[in-house]
């Protein structure tokens, strides 16, 4: 096991040893896990990666690796920090309700982020319990008519029941132009600013450039007075979470920016060595690389044994998906790499998917995610004590059953040669949140210079919308 001095953990005795990864696995690809070290550490110096360009065709440099650091000059400074704390207080007891706009990286960060500090029930609570914020709701993540128009009408009764009632618009989109965030924004947007008594006003988070260069969702907040936000150059959506994109979000429910920041930062620098068995980051990526190239577990299940983490599996699927499931390697070779990705959760999933996992073919590695300490922590109560098959489990705490369920499960998986391994949280909060995001997305850096491949563009993605765009516009003549 790999502990930090935080705390957190990387349990990989699941994965790694006899009838696992080898030694002889490692040793077979020191000289390629020396290289990705370097790959690695000069991206963080410089945001320099080996054949990158952009989807335009030129050099872009990657930049996620510098948010986690506050600092003057950077993409996360003093000022901007400053701003979006201003900018939540603004939103305390005076504005009723957020509808965030933002699909991809734009929108699943900022899911892990209000499901992690609000939870289910976020906005079913007073306003005196949500401390002031807002409730947060979100849009434009799909295209879905009915979904979109439940929305607008619940917003119509709120603001029936309570005049005057303020909400206020979050929209994120780095071009201005993307379908399905715009298409939602706009028609919530023009079936609400005119009803009596519904005061909006809206937030842009798009590309910072102005002039020539700015994009039309900058142009529309600059003719409209809306207030902005920024979308930096070097940062994918999938790596945006520790960016305004996710902040924006933070800032509206009161979630702890800097601590998150401060995981972010203080995992960044557990994992600057370049000893696999000392760098969470790296071995992970050693030890997955090496479960799918040298024994066939081309699958991943992620699997966090807590529900507020849901939204962690759901953002990992597309950050491994995106970064790594390409068709040609830097040489222009096809190799179609990648893990299929897959979310799972808890005890949820035990009762769906593990009959799969134990039984199934043996292609997958089960990634778990465990919540050390819980607060509260619900004791079982001996309600039936007659009925002998509840006694069994009375008295205990939830969060016992929770972690006897998660060890039960890693051992028969292990006792049938199935590959799993475990991140420990030790507890759910904004510092050892950010130390997980930011694991997971080191490590795809890191898996992308294993496998030879550019972890930071999405060709794949691009295709898809090139077939689009005449589509819809064959649509609009035949109206």
């Amino acid at each position: 096991m790999l502990k930090l001095p935080s705390g957190f953990a990387f349990d990989y005795a699941n994965l790694s040893g006899p009838g696992k990864v080898t030694d002889a696995d490692i040793a077979g690809v020191a000289g390629r896990i020396s290289a990705a070290h370097a790959a690695v550490q000069h991206m963080r110096a410089s945001g320099e990666v080996r054949g990158h360009l952009s989807k335009d065709g030129t050099p872009e440099k990657v930049l996620f690796s510098q948010l986690p650091y506050v600092a003057a000059g950077n993409l996360n400074s003093p000022q901007s920090i400053q701003r979006l704390k201003d900018f939540g207080a603004t939103l305390r007891h005076h504005t009723d309700a957020v509808i965030h706009f933002g699909i991809g990286g734009s929108y699943l960060g900022n899911r892990v982020l209000f499901d992690a500090h609000g939870g289910e029930f976020w906005n079913s609570r007073s306003s005196a319990d949500r401390d002031g914020y807002p409730e947060l709701y979100f849009s434009g993540n799909n295209i879905d008519p009915q979904r979109t128009s439940d929305l607008i009408s619940h917003i119509l009764a709120a603001a029936k029941a309570k005049a005057p009632y303020r909400l206020l618009l979050v929209v994120v989109s780095k071009s201005g132009g993307t379908l399905d965030t715009m298409a939602n924004f706009m028609v919530v947007y023009d079936a609400l600013r005119r009803v009596p008594g519904l005061e909006i006003s809206v937030v842009a988070v798009t590309d910072p450039a102005e002039g020539d260069k700015a994009t039309l969702l900058k142009k529309l907040a600059r003719e409209n007075g809306w207030r902005t936000f920024a979308v930096p150059d070097g940062v994918g959506g999938r790596f945006s979470v520790f960016s305004e994109v996710g902040l924006v979000t933070a800032a509206c429910i009161g979630f702890d920016i800097d601590a998150f920041l401060a995981g972010a930062r203080a995992m960044d620098q557990a994992c600057a060595g370049g000893d696999p068995w000392a760098n969470p980051a790296l071995l992970n990526a050693v030890l997955k690389y090496l479960s799918a190239a040298n024994h066939g577990r081309n699958i991943e299940i992620f699997m966090p044994y807590a529900d507020r983490l849901k939204a962690v599996a759901e953002w990992y699927i597309q950050l491994l998906a995106e970064s790594l499931g390409k068709r040609a390697d830097r040489q222009g070779r096809e190799v179609f790499y990648g893990r299929t990705p897959v979310v799972a959760v808890g005890t949820t999933d035990m009762h769906a998917q593990t009959q799969q996992h134990q039984d199934g073919p043996r292609d997958k590695v089960v990634q778990f995610v465990r919540v050390g300490f819980w607060q509260p922590d619900p004791v079982i109560p001996a309600a039936f004590p007659a009925v002998r098959e509840l006694a069994k489990f009375a008295s205990l705490r939830m969060s016992q059953a929770l972690d006897a369920a998660l060890a039960a499960n890693a051992e028969a998986l292990s006792r049938d040669g199935r590959y799993s391994a475990v991140f420990t949280l030790p507890k759910l909060d904004a510092f050892h949140l950010g130390e997980l995001l930011y694991l997971l997305a080191l490590s795809v850096a890191y898996e992308g210079e294993l496998a030879d491949v550019d972890a930071f563009d999405q060709p794949g993605v691009e295709a898809y919308k090139r077939i689009m765009a005449p589509k819809l516009e064959a649509l609009k003549k035949g109206q």
